[in-house]
């Protein structure tokens, strides 16, 4: 099946919840604006062989008060990190390709996803020799008592208060905090 067939689907979600997503920053909006323009390509842009760059998704996952959010030590890059990566044929949905890649990389069953973005991020990587990934960020909340299990994409897990992230960081997570608790908050009170 030809590349663009098999991620129609996520890309066409990609383009209508990046079009209708209300940016929760001014750095943000204009990333969202930057992918957009990446998905003028078609769903190519949705594979990691799209060389310009490719949309991935990742989640900032949240214990269920809010205290505690759970980040990766990753080991390419010995930086912590929130869990994502790339999009698969077999996803849908970006929502469910960042549920994906948390619940792959976590180990925890019974995450729950807000289908709404916290941030779009855009960085290099050394994909097919060089690229960028345009990331699609969402807020994950994990059930109560969850047990995390590092997976072979990580060094370790943990779990830290939103206002002491361990260090080193990866440039970008930080800024998922505020939004992520602003999802809880309204998730709590909705």
């Amino acid at each position: 099946m030809p590349e663009t067939e098999t991620y129609a689907d996520l890309h066409a979600d990609a383009t209508a919840v990046l079009s209708r997503w209300t940016a929760t920053s001014p750095a943000a909006a204009a990333n969202r604006d930057r992918t957009l323009a990446l998905l003028a390509a078609g769903p190519v842009a949705m594979s990691r062989a799209h060389r310009p760059g490719h949309v991935t998704a990742s989640a900032l996952v949240l214990d269920p008060t809010g205290d505690r959010v759970l980040l990766c030590l990753h080991g390419k890059f010995r930086k912590w990190v929130q869990l994502g990566g790339h999009c698969e044929p077999g996803d849908r949905t970006l929502a469910a390709a960042a549920l994906r890649e948390a619940t792959e990389e976590s180990g925890i069953a019974g995450l729950v996803v807000d289908p709404e973005p916290i941030d779009v991020d855009i960085h290099p990587v050394a994909c097919q020799g060089g690229s960028l990934h345009y990331d699609v960020r969402f807020a994950v909340l994990a059930p109560a008592g969850a047990t995390e299990r590092v997976s072979a994409e990580s060094e370790a897990l943990g779990w830290f208060p939103p206002d002491r992230l361990p260090e080193p960081l990866a440039d970008g997570t930080v800024q998922l905090v505020a939004p992520a608790l602003a999802t809880l908050a309204r998730r709590v009170a909705g």
